[in-house]
């Protein structure tokens, strides 16, 4: 399956165990934010997923300086997913998805057929999705969909996204 990038996008109420809204959701972000970069996670286990949310923590202040809201989507329960907030003390929103909806809807890449779907442990596979929220609606601007745990973008990647985004709506408003 692949995202339409030219259709709606899709919006979800998920619990929220860092900081913001709780329960989360797209359209409750701020009218400031221009950009809302989602990472779908693995699972609670995933030790690339662990190492991902520390550095995007570390990196937090470029993506405000973008305008741009991080959040990390674990599909996961609240309780699994706040032991990552106990532990990281993540400065974003970290949503429990834990039944997989917000990833199903904006079709987190799963491996091994039936397998994969019935565990997320050996199926699911990271993604990263960036909704610009410019304009009269939303629009998916960029999705990476992993073939692999190891198979996500590296922030300067998505940052350099966010930029080029930026450029091209001053190109078409200069």
């Amino acid at each position: 399956m692949t995202l339409d990038e030219t259709g709606p996008v899709p919006d979800f109420k998920l619990e929220n165990v860092a900081v913001g809204p709780d329960p989360f959701s797209l359209s409750a972000l701020p009218d400031d934010v221009e950009f809302a970069v989602l990472f779908f996670q693995r699972d609670h286990y995933c030790t690339n997923c662990r190492q991902q949310v520390r550095t995007l923590a570390d990196r937090i202040d470029a993506f405000h300086d973008r305008n741009a809201e991080v959040v990390s989507i674990v599909p996961e329960p609240a309780e699994r997913v706040a032991e990552w907030q106990d532990r990281y003390d993540l400065p974003y929103p970290l949503l429990a998805d834990p039944d997989a909806t917000a990833g199903e809807a904006y079709d987190q890449p799963v491996r091994f057929g039936v397998l994969g779907r019935f565990s997320d442990f050996l199926g699911r596979m990271p993604e990263v999705v960036i909704v610009d929220r410019r304009g009269a609606a939303s629009r998916i601007a960029y999705v990476h969909q992993g073939s692999s745990t190891f198979d996500r973008p590296d922030v300067d990647e998505i940052l350099s996204e966010l930029d080029a985004l930026t450029a091209e709506r001053d190109g078409a408003d200069g």
